[in-house]
This record gives structure tokens, C-alpha cells and sequence, in this order.
């Protein structure tokens, strides 16, 4: 059976390749999860994307049977101790991954709330930051890196 890994995505990515693409890039959500479908063709992955709250919690509940999961909380990062405590009761690797290098930028960016309840952070690296982090998520689970 195929390791399932969630991929959430918060506040605002849904807008990704049209909101500040010199900060996030020009990749949409769709060729992010196109480059990881291609990139690990044998994991099946749950994408979402919500600008609620708590339908995030919904989801990060849900990756509880999973292989793992990788998040972007958006903005949430750096308030939500609601998605916080939903990470931490959550037993699988985890993952915070961020498009910008959020240490270079405003100072309220560089301190995220949603950290200590992941196992990993990924920042800067654009959307190779998803494929590093479902890495990681396969390397401590599967112990196999792609297809």
C-alpha cells in the first residue's frame, strides 16, 4: 500500500502565481502538487487548501492514519494556537514548510507559533520546500525516498 502524506495548504496560498510573485513565486497550488505527484509517483497525496481556521484543524485531524503530512499554515503560522495544539496531538512526521525565507523578511514573520509541534521546517526554498519536507516525511516513516 502506497505511504499516504496530507499536504495542507492555509490562509491566502490559494493564490499562489497571482499574490506578490517576487515573495512567493509563480507556481500556482496546482503545479505544486503536479511537481510532487511527479517527483514521488508511488505516494498518494491528500492536497488541501482552506482559508478557515478550523477547517484546517479538520484537516490536520484527518492525517492521523497517514504516512505523515506537510503544512504551509499561511499567516496561522505566526497566531494559531488552535492549529498548534491539532499538530502536537497529532502522532506522525510533520512538517512546516514555508515558499520565502520568512527570517529575512518583517520581524512579526520570523516567529512562528506552529513550530514547536512539528518534527522539521523548511523555509526559503520555493516549492522545492513541499518535495524536501515529503522527503523527510517518507525517510522517518517508509524509509524510502521516491517511487
Amino acid at each position: 500500500m502506497p505511504p499516504r502524506i496530507f499536504v495542507l495548504n492555509g490562509v491566502n496560498l490559494g493564490t499562489l502565481g497571482q499574490r506578490r510573485p517576487e515573495v512567493y513565486g509563480t507556481l500556482t497550488l496546482n503545479d505544486i502538487e503536479s511537481l510532487l505527484k511527479t517527483e514521488f509517483p508511488v505516494v498518494e497525496f491528500e492536497f488541501r487548501q482552506t482559508d478557515y481556521e478550523g477547517e484546517m484543524v479538520g484537516f490536520v485531524r484527518e492525517a492521523g492514519g497517514a504516512a505523515g503530512l506537510a503544512i504551509n499554515p499561511g499567516a496561522w503560522t505566526h497566531y494559531s494556537y488552535a492549529l498548534h495544539d491539532a499538530l502536537e496531538a497529532l502522532d506522525v512526521p510533520k512538517v512546516e514548510v514555508h515558499l520565502s525565507n520568512v527570517h529575512k523578511r518583517e520581524e512579526w514573520r520570523r516567529r512562528s507559533v506552529v513550530s514547536p509541534a512539528v518534527d522539521a521546517v523548511v523555509a526559503g526554498m520555493g516549492a522545492h520546500g513541499y518535495a524536501a519536507a515529503v522527503r523527510y516525511v517518507l525517510e522517518r516513516g517508509e524509509g524510502q525516498v521516491s517511487g
